[in-house]
């Protein structure tokens, strides 16, 4: 499973990262595709009306992590930045989580320890 986190739009068939902007949408690839211009290495955007757009949803992806409820923030090479959603200051110095922000705690969780991976959808 991919990990997604963020707006994602349909377009013509297709699913895309996307930007909401008022009445348009920037929609993202990762490689050139007709009517997309490069905007970084491995970057291309092309902006929409709104109006064209199937869809448009935010999407997070969630799991279990040592008993406790995380949001999946991103992967690399088998280990997922996770996000404590549970709320309790305890929990999180238990688990030896990092404190990012005030309230907000992060770790990296081996894929191999997560479970109930899902996707969520607003």
């Amino acid at each position: 499973m991919s990990i997604r986190h963020g707006f994602y739009a349909g377009w013509r068939g297709s699913e895309y990262e996307a930007s909401p902007d008022g009445d348009l949408v920037r929609l993202y690839v990762a490689q050139q595709a007709t009517g997309f211009r490069q905007i970084a290495p491995d970057r291309y955007v092309q902006v929409v009306p709104l109006s064209d757009v199937d869809h448009l949803q935010y999407v997070t992806t969630h799991c279990m992590w040592r008993g406790e409820p995380f949001v999946v923030l991103g992967e690399h090479e088998g280990w997922l930045r996770v996000e404590y959603s549970g709320g309790k200051a305890p929990v999180a110095e238990r688990l030896g989580l990092e404190s990012f922000d005030r309230g907000v705690y992060q770790a990296w969780a081996s894929g191999h320890e997560v479970e109930d991976l899902h996707e969520e959808t607003v």
